[in-house]
């Protein structure tokens, strides 16, 4: 599959795609505002106080980093839960606390982080410094009056160590200046150990005041609140632009999954391509969709709007019937459908509009005896036709031929629709009836049942020798369309090609089948270039037909050619 068939399958289902996507969006972005907010609030406390120390040591600051583990752990158990729980007196267990905690250690720190979430941002900060200041109180920390207590004792005792230190080191100057003035041997000796001995003191007291000092300052083993949480504004849940943004994502996906799924799994045939790769044959022409029409007499839209676009893809499939046909020029030809509403009796009224317009005397013949519908595009009555002629020894074509509006052009409706339509068609006396219109016309037509309906197709196509089939695209599949070509081939008729109806240009990307981009007056003589559109949508429409090709023209209700992206459904008057 080649990259233009990917653009082209994506453009066909574009709507899908942007409806899905918005759909997608518009339910995440509802259910993002009727979900309930979550916050979250951390309190962040240190272990230890090593970093208050000026030459902290490392050993201490490795002894905090793995006692900050065990604290981690100690969040999420019921002693320091439950604590809370009484503490706030909250209507929950700590079981259920416990799914709204978690915790853990900033890496290669001594800090460590208690994180709350609730649905109340108040009550998620009361959470979380409640929380550490259980853990506080399960450790050996001490609380605040103790503390007091303990840093005032230490403080006395570091103030009394001091003076005695200072005191020793005044000493032991004094006993040193005295041995100068010592001339015995016995007092000099003396007077050395009264100095080794206030040493002795002076260290001591000198390792106790250190000891005292490390107390006071805090060991390993210390929790303190290092930043307690604030009241969250923002919630973490939902993320109402995140969850569009992936809710829209997934139904961009889908949606072109589902396009390209269902393009693999429809058989149809879509365009010229694919009647070349079904039928093995060419498509005569291409027929693109028209507007709706309200009178069926409307859809003769070669009479009523010979300028249209439309129009001129009826005179295309005129000649290449022509260019078909050249070995053997066909003055009769067969034109039918594999099933009904495929739009062949409208096919056949509109190229014997430009047959006729070509300068040919054309009949057109009903040979739908079943659910006739040519007289009706054309107006005539239909109390008598074909059917009386077969009922005849010498039938009279043209007396009972119905001229039209546009001249040269001639119909021959069905008639009194019979009991037995196949038995009439396969007579001897039809075999002289085509004969006969030969002898008439310079080109006649045959509006027939579908081929795999009914037998009449088969009948008339053995008869009559050259045939057309008109494949409607996108509807008919292609099994459907194989079997209806291969019945034709056993009739034993010349199969000339195909002629697709109602083809989407801006859905298939063939709309370089028409050249005819100007649109005309009201009187229809003056032509008129359409002036250039600015904006963003002339950009897609100069993107796409850059990419897929020109797009399609239609005619206005006064058969004024207009450009047109994409046509609509052509009417359905034949079965």
């Amino acid at each position: 599959m080649e990259l233009k068939q990917y653009v082209s399958i994506v453009w066909k289902w574009l709507w899908l795609i942007v409806l899905a996507t918005a759909v997608a969006a518009a339910s995440s972005y509802m259910a993002s505002q009727s979900a309930v907010r979550i916050y979250r609030t951390t309190t962040t406390l240190m272990v230890g106080q090593t970093i208050q120390n000026p030459n902290p040591d490392t050993g201490q600051m490795y002894t905090s980093q793995q006692l900050a583990s065990t604290y981690v752990q100690m969040v999420g158990r019921e002693p320091v839960l439950q604590a809370v729980v009484d503490t706030l007196k909250l209507p929950i267990s700590w079981e259920t606390l416990k799914t709204q905690v978690s915790a853990g250690p900033i890496a290669g720190t001594q800090l460590i982080e208690i994180r709350v979430v609730d649905t109340n941002p108040q009550r998620a900060k009361v959470l979380a410094d409640e929380i550490a200041h259980q853990l506080i109180l399960q450790s050996p920390t001490p609380s605040g009056a103790q503390e007091d207590q303990r840093r005032q004792f230490i403080n006395s005792q570091l103030a009394d160590l001091e003076k005695q230190i200072d005191q020793a080191k005044s000493d032991i100057e004094e006993l040193q200046k005295s041995i100068a003035n010592e001339v015995s041997a016995r007092r000099i000796q003396d007077i050395q150990n009264q100095i080794a001995a206030r040493q002795t003191q002076l260290n001591i007291w000198q390792t106790n005041y250190s000891s005292l000092l490390t107390v006071a300052k805090g060991g390993a083993n210390y929790l303190s609140v290092f930043e307690p949480a604030s009241v969250p504004t923002t919630p973490i849940s939902p993320k109402t632009e995140l969850n569009m943004l992936l809710a829209a994502s997934i139904g961009l996906l889908l949606a072109v999954g589902a396009a390209f799924l269902m393009e693999y799994m429809d058989d149809t045939i879509k365009d010229p391509d694919d009647v070349q790769r079904v039928l093995k044959t060419s498509a005569l022409g291409v027929i693109a969709r028209i507007h709706p029409i309200i009178h069926s007499g409307d859809a003769v839209i070669a009479a009523t709007h010979p300028k249209a676009s439309i129009s001129e893809a009826y005179r295309v499939l005129r000649t290449n019937i022509q260019f078909a046909a050249l070995g053997n020029p066909a003055t009769s030809l067969l034109i039918t459908s594999a099933g009904p509403q495929e739009g062949k009796t409208t096919t056949v009224a509109n190229l014997g509009v430009t047959i006729a317009q070509a300068g040919k005397r054309t009949l057109l013949v009903d040979t739908d005896l079943r659910r006739p519908s040519l007289h009706k595009l054309f107006s005539v009555p239909n109390k008598h036709g074909l059917t009386n002629l077969l009922l005849v020894e010498q039938p009279d074509v043209a007396a009972v031929a119905q001229p039209t509006a546009v001249p040269n052009l001639f119909v021959l409706p069905s008639g009194p629709q019979p009991p037995n339509p196949a038995e009439l068609l396969a007579s001897k006396r039809m075999d002289a009836l085509i004969s006969l219109c030969k002898e008439h016309f310079e080109a006649i037509l045959y509006d027939s049942p579908p081929v795999l309906a009914v037998a009449d197709a088969s009948i008339l196509a053995a008869k009559i020798h050259e045939v057309v089939l008109v494949v409607d695209a996108g509807r008919t599949r292609s099994d459907v369309a194989r079997r209806a070509k291969e019945t034709l081939d056993n009739s034993g008729a010349k199969f000339l090609g195909v002629a697709l109806n109602r083809l989407s240009l801006r859905r298939s990307g063939y709309g370089y089948y028409y050249y005819y981009y100007y649109y005309y007056s009201s009187d229809g003589d003056q032509r008129k270039r359409k002036k250039p559109q600015k904006g963003f949508a002339a950009w897609l429409r100069r993107t796409r037909r850059h990419i897929m090709g020109p797009s399609s023209t239609r005619a206005d209700n006064n058969g004024h050619e207009q450009v047109e992206v994409e046509t609509i459904e052509s009417p359905v008057v034949d079965e």
